[in-house]
């Protein structure tokens, strides 16, 4: 295939035998499958540059014409952590008191949840997920973003999923409404909270409710 723009180079790509390709997909699989919600946190230490490259990773996500439309706030200050529970537990308390509904609740019975959310301040990093609605450029002009919704999507997936893969623990945590994080962290009029998530080690004692996966016959559908 030509392409008449310039701005195009080589793929980096690496073939892998059938073998190799069924192994790694066996081994990848394998892990994820390991992969369980946490909210019963360590306050051991992590070191800044796991949490750095769990960032890089998830940025390597695909994006609506490449915009990119994330940005990621990266939260280790005990007094900051503070507020943004203190905002949080006020808003899951609405929820769990009026704002959810009895079939909600009932689902959530078996997870053992409430308003209460420790993990925010006990975790040593809060990230918590912006998606841009629209960009500035240098003049302060907006520039469009497109998909932006399912952009950040596909980027908390990969960052979730590098979590994981470092030997950290996270829970995804969306208190509703969320402004109150751009309040809390001071960020700009593009940017909407899109998700929360403490990253840590779990507590020593951490428990986690028994569940099942759905299997493979129901999640997908072949047409062969």
């Amino acid at each position: 295939m030509a392409h008449s723009n310039a701005g195009f180079q080589p793929l980096q790509y690496t073939e892998y035998t059938p073998e190799e390709m069924l192994n790694r997909a066996r081994s990848f699989y394998a892990q994820h499958e390991s992969r369980r919600t946490v909210r019963e946190f360590s306050d051991r230490p992590v070191d800044r540059e796991i949490i750095e490259l769990i960032i890089k990773t998830a940025s390597t996500a695909p994006s609506g014409a490449n915009k990119q439309p994330w940005n990621f706030g990266v939260i280790s200050s005990p007094e900051i952590k503070a507020k943004i529970r203190e905002a949080a537990e006020k808003e899951e308390f609405e929820n769990y008191h009026g704002r959810m509904s009895e079939d909600w609740l009932d689902d959530l019975k078996k997870f053992g949840t409430d308003w209460h959310k420790p993990f925010i301040t006990t975790a040593p990093y809060i990230i918590v997920a912006f998606k841009k609605a629209y960009d500035l450029n240098a003049a302060g002009e907006k520039e469009k973003n497109y998909y932006v919704t399912e952009s950040a999507g596909l980027a908390c997936g990969m960052l979730i999923s590098a979590i994981h893969n470092a030997g950290l623990v996270t829970v995804t945590h969306t208190p509703s409404p969320m402004n109150f994080l751009s309040e809390v962290l001071g960020r700009p009029a593009n940017e909407r909270a899109f998700l929360l998530l403490p990253v840590g080690y779990p507590a020593e004692d951490a428990q986690v409710p028994v569940i099942e996966r759905k299997g493979l016959g129901a999640v997908s559908s072949w047409y062969e």
